[in-house]
């Protein structure tokens, strides 16, 4: 079994460089998905022993810093409409006036994106994927109708088309009088439609693609 799917991984590479479509050869997406979730499960748990230790110092960092436990957990929308726990370094702490604030240190790991290590667990127990819709709280995905319904069909991911486009979002939401009006009719469904996109046009070299841009911190609107 295992020897198959790597094979199904080098067959997708070589393809995805070649420039061919590897699915005009294959006879479903399963083996997409069977690629995808061996490629998530060998680097997730590669990631996971490779930072496991940054993970931890900032995570005693993290706690120390906002006087509460430094994983940060919340549920959020998954595969199919489930419910699962996210898995990040906490960010934020109370201010005097009793008010969430980011520390200094949390917008380090923000802007670096250590916050977003813990989620490697996530992909490998299978919550997650690397690449996909970047998972929501309860009241976005979850509601969608008609045809935009179909992205819960998608895994979701630690980095995605959206999140390349919307990089900046924090700082983009931060400009607005109403954040989450303009979260809500603006930037929501503008998200909605590039995964539709990316969901149609799916693909390992397009999913390489994509972590090749995140990693590399390469902007750029995808399949927008």
């Amino acid at each position: 079994m295992w020897l198959k799917l790597v094979c199904l991984v080098l067959f997708f590479m070589f393809a995805s460089l070649l420039g061919l479509d590897p699915f005009y050869y294959l006879p479903t997406n399963r083996s997409l998905l069977m690629i995808k979730r061996l490629f998530d499960f060998i680097f997730s748990l590669l990631g996971l022993v490779l930072t496991g230790w940054l993970v931890l110092i900032f995570y005693l960092l993290a706690t120390i810093d906002t006087r509460k436990n430094g994983l940060f957990v919340q549920e959020r929308i998954g595969q199919y409409g489930k419910k699962f726990r996210i898995y990040k370094l906490r960010t934020m702490r109370w201010n005097a006036a009793g008010q969430p604030t980011i520390s200094a240190l949390g917008r380090f790991l923000r802007k670096s994106k250590i916050d977003e290590l813990p989620q490697l667990y996530n992909v490998l127990v299978n919550d997650m994927s690397f690449v996909g819709p970047r998972p929501d709280v309860a009241g976005y995905y979850d509601q969608l109708q008609g045809d935009a319904r179909t992205l819960l069909d998608l895994k979701p991911g630690i980095t995605g088309p959206a999140s390349l486009k919307y990089y900046n979002e924090e700082q983009l939401l931060s400009q607005q009088a109403n954040p989450v009006h303009y979260n809500d009719t603006v930037i929501f469904p503008d998200k909605v439609r590039i995964n539709l996109n990316y969901q149609a046009q799916q693909s390992l070299g397009l999913d390489l693609t994509i972590l090749f841009f995140t990693l590399f911190k390469k902007k750029g609107p995808f399949l927008s």
